[in-house]
């Protein structure tokens, strides 16, 4: 399945039917009267998180989604039928934005959560409605509400517990390749990866989800290259693993400049918890190692692990490293939790 995480859709919520003017007339009734009915309501247009997808192709072709609008009143009391709700199946992970591209509307995190996009319009009311002791025969109905038309922007970030980094042939997919069943597009040349990957990485019993997204490199804030457009993948997640390549003439440069299109592309993506590792070891010797680290050491704030996806050399003590951030964030969640729903952290007490 083709991977897409942008999509454009207009939707269109059902009018309202208009109510009818109709008075009794039966034989052997001796005094009629109004019964015109009411008009059915139009169709809403919900967004649904379905479990089982994870891109938004459908969405590309089709982008209309327009829900049915309500039947007008009838005679004999009888009210139209309601309009046919109209539901758009998301991915969970999907944000719902305004045609700006900025306003976000709903951000869709659960099976089976619900959003209402556009809401149907009322039903007019039927001549029968009007009916008082001072006017007993009312000859007006008034039509249904139109319903609403909106322009959405889907987007789908994807939900996982830790992001990789990198530039190009930083090594991101083969490390993915090697701690999952994942099995990205491997090859000697940059921006083999197009769209991001997930897999399942299991360490010491416990697993997690790890995604690969496209690499970056100097400019991707302004479109170069790929650009940073699949940043927003990594935005959920707990914690970020930074590649950098140690068979690369400046690996210091190329750990700044991810950092700095880190900052430039901004919604605090540089304040995430980061794991720093130099890749690709088991291509250098000694020496070199050494003086690789050392060049690295001294521009990353904080500790640098080294490793190598190929020969799995120091791969379990990052994979490690990584899970220990990722617990460490669901702890600071769940006080979070805790705290806004009135619980203390020794547990709940009337």
């Amino acid at each position: 399945m083709k991977f897409l995480d942008l999509a454009k859709v207009y939707i269109r919520s059902g009018g309202g039917g208009g109510g009818c003017v109709s008075f009794r007339r039966e034989k052997h009734i001796e005094y009629g009267g109004p019964n015109g009915g009411d008009g059915g309501r139009g169709g809403d247009v919900w967004a649904v998180a379905v479990d089982g997808l994870n891109t938004l192709i459908d969405f590309r072709y089709q982008q209309h989604f327009f829900a049915k609008s309500g039947q007008a009143g009838m005679g004999s009391q009888r009210t139209g039928a309601d309009g046919d709700d109209i539901i758009l199946r998301v991915p969970v992970g999907c944000e719902i934005l305004d045609e700006d591209e900025e306003t976000v509307i709903a951000d869709i995190t659960e099976v089976g959560q619900r959003i209402l996009l556009a809401k149907g319009g009322n039903g007019g009311f039927g001549n029968l409605h009007f009916k008082s002791p001072t006017n007993r025969a009312p000859r007006r109905a008034n039509p249904g509400l139109e319903g609403v038309e909106r322009t959405l922007w889907l987007r789908l970030k994807l939900i996982a517990d830790a992001g990789l980094l990198g530039m190009p042939n930083a090594g991101k997919s083969t490390f993915l390749a090697a701690t999952s069943n994942a099995r990205p597009k491997i090859a000697d040349y940059p921006f083999t990866t197009l769209h991001p990957n997930l897999g399942v990485v299991g360490v010491d019993n416990a697993e997690f989800v790890m995604a690969d997204i496209p690499g970056l490199i100097a400019g991707a804030s302004q479109g170069r290259g790929i650009g940073d457009r699949f940043l927003g993948h990594v935005e959920r997640c707990a914690v970020l693993l930074h590649l950098v390549d140690a068979t690369s003439e400046d690996v210091a440069e190329d750990y700044r400049v991810i950092i700095n299109e880190l900052e430039l592309y901004g919604g605090h993506l540089a304040d995430k918890p980061r794991v720093t590792a130099l890749n690709k070891i088991d291509a250098l010797d000694d020496e070199e190692r050494a003086a690789k680290f050392a060049e690295l050491s001294a521009v990353v704030d904080g500790p640098v692990m080294q490793m190598s996806g190929v020969s799995r050399e120091g791969l379990v003590e990052v994979l490690r490293a990584v899970r220990v951030e990722i617990t460490e964030d669901r702890l600071r969640q769940k006080k979070a939790d805790q705290i806004e729903s009135g619980e203390e952290a020794t547990g709940w007490r009337p």
